[in-house]
């Protein structure tokens, strides 16, 4: 393996770790490794710190390949909780609504999923990376300050439910570049007449890249010391 060169690392990003978190301590383990104090390390597609699954690290040379990679399909299996709502779409915020769910059947789910399918507008979330007068959208809402956000075109090729536990269910999504599944939640919600937010997400596929071909953090630190 020749880092310096590049490679391309498949990791899954543990759960409360920020991208950034994860690239983090790859680049210590292998700067380790090789005894030197600097090596380009990247990734190809942040993932929430609530969320879990594939990410693509490269190292060295093999980082001018990030753009590709962000470019793929990916694949998510996303838990959303119907009936509340919170500021982040996600567990990142407290609840700060709630809204009835009786009328709500698995049926209806089923029919309202369809209709996300193909090209679709979506508002990021404001507690997201994306960036306002260069700052960054999170900063803005974490100080309490408005956001707003113009909406961006993406694709969701395939939305398939998999569990409807009312008000809970489950759902595997396969999308394009640039899709918040937090935000795909809130408009699922909005779309039942109710609310919803994301209280699980599994990314489970970039391209061909599957999470069955992801190290976790530790086996990464052990294949290393192998090497």
């Amino acid at each position: 393996m020749d880092f310096k060169a590049g490679e391309v690392l498949y990791l899954d990003k543990p759960y409360e770790w920020t991208s950034f978190n994860l690239v983090n301590r790859i680049r210590y383990q292998l700067c380790r490794k090789l005894n030197v104090k600097k090596l380009k390390v990247g990734h190809a597609g942040t993932l929430d710190p609530l969320a879990t699954g594939v990410m693509i690290i490269c190292t060295g040379k093999a980082t001018k390949r990030i753009e590709e990679f962000q470019y793929h399909t990916k694949e998510y299996i996303a838990t959303l909780r119907l009936g509340a709502t919170t500021p982040s779409f996600d567990l990142e915020k407290e609840i700060d609504a709630t809204y009835p769910t009786e009328h709500i059947t698995c049926e209806m789910v089923e029919e309202t999923l369809k209709k996300f399918i193909g090209e679709i507008q979506q508002v990021p979330p404001a507690f997201s990376a994306c960036k306002i007068d260069g700052k960054r959208a999170y900063d803005l809402a974490r100080k309490g300050e408005e956001v707003e956000l113009k909406p961006k075109l993406l694709v969701i090729d395939e939305i398939e439910l998999l569990e409807c536990n009312l008000p809970e269910i489950k759902i595997r999504v396969v999308c394009s570049k640039g899709t918040y599944i937090r935000a795909l939640a809130r408009d699922i919600g909005e779309a039942l007449n109710s609310g919803a937010h994301l209280t699980g997400l599994i990314r489970t596929r970039i391209g061909d890249v599957k999470l069955d071909d992801c190290m976790n953090v530790d086996q990464f630190a052990e294949w290393l010391l192998s090497l």
